[in-house]
C-alpha cells in the first residue's frame, strides 16, 4: 500500500509540485490544504500517515497546526517544509513533537528521506538544522518560555492577519465573546494594548511574516 499523505501550503503552485514529485516517488496524496486550519480539518477527516505542513501559512501556522493534528492523532507523522534556520523554530518545533524539519532551499531528496524516516519512528533534520540543533544543546539552549497557550497563539495570527473577532470566531468555532476574551487575555499577558503592538509581536514570534 502506498504511504498517505496531506499536503498543506498557502501556495497552489508548491501544492502542485509536490504532488508531482512525490506521487512519483510513489506516495498517495489524499488531501490538499491551503492553511493552516484546513489543514487540521482535512487530517481530521482522512487520517493520513504524514502531514507535509509549510510553516508560514494563514489562519493557522504549520506548527500549530501540526500542534492540533497530533493532538488529534497522534499515529499521524508532521513534517513541516520552512525557509527558517533559526534556533527558537527548531527547537519549538522539535519540543512539539515535530518528525521532520526540512529546508525548501534543499533538494528534493531530503523530503522524501524525512518522510520515510518519520514512517520508522525517526526524526529527520535538514544538515543546516541538525547544526543548529547540536549548537544549541552544546550551548545548553531552550525554547524560550511561552506565555501564550496553543488557542491564544492561534488568536494572536489571526488578530495579526486583519480578521475581526467574528472572523475569528467562525474559524476557531468558538463564540464571539470567548474570542474577544481570549484577546483580552493576550494583551494583558503580553502588556500590549494596542492591535499594531500584537502585529509586531506576531512577527517577532514567526507568526506571521511582515
Amino acid at each position: 500500500m502506498p504511504v498517505r499523505l496531506l499536503l498543506a501550503d498557502d501556495h497552489e503552485i508548491v501544492r502542485q509540485s509536490l504532488r508531482v514529485l512525490l506521487e512519483r516517488e510513489g506516495f498517495e496524496i489524499l488531501a490538499e490544504a491551503a492553511n493552516g486550519h484546513e489543514a487540521v480539518n482535512q487530517a481530521r477527516a482522512c487520517h493520513p500517515q504524514v502531514a507535509i505542513l509549510d510553516l508560514n501559512m494563514p489562519l493557522l501556522n504549520g506548527l500549530e497546526a501540526a500542534r492540533e493534528i497530533l493532538h488529534d492523532s497522534p499515529a499521524t507523522r508532521c513534517v513541516l517544509l520552512t525557509m527558517h534556520t533559526d534556533e527558537r523554530y527548531v527547537l519549538e518545533a522539535m519540543q512539539a513533537g515535530i518528525s521532520g524539519y526540512v529546508l525548501k532551499s534543499k533538494s528534493s531528496r531530503e523530503l522524501v528521506q524525512a518522510i520515510h524516516e518519520a514512517l520508522c519512528g525517526a526524526v529527520f533534520l535538514s544538515p543546516d538544522v541538525s547544526a543548529t540543533v547540536v549548537r544549541a544543546y552544546l550551548n545548553k539552549s531552550e525554547p524560550a518560555a511561552e506565555l501564550l497557550g496553543n488557542r491564544e497563539r492561534q488568536v494572536l495570527q489571526l488578530v495579526a492577519e486583519g480578521k475581526t473577532t467574528k472572523d475569528i470566531a467562525g474559524v476557531l468555532g468558538i463564540s464571539a465573546k470567548t474570542a474577544e476574551s481570549h484577546r483580552s487575555h493576550i494583551m494583558q499577558k503580553l502588556e500590549i494594548h494596542n492591535t499594531a503592538g500584537l502585529v509586531r509581536y506576531a512577527i517577532r514570534r514567526g507568526l506571521i511574516q511582515p
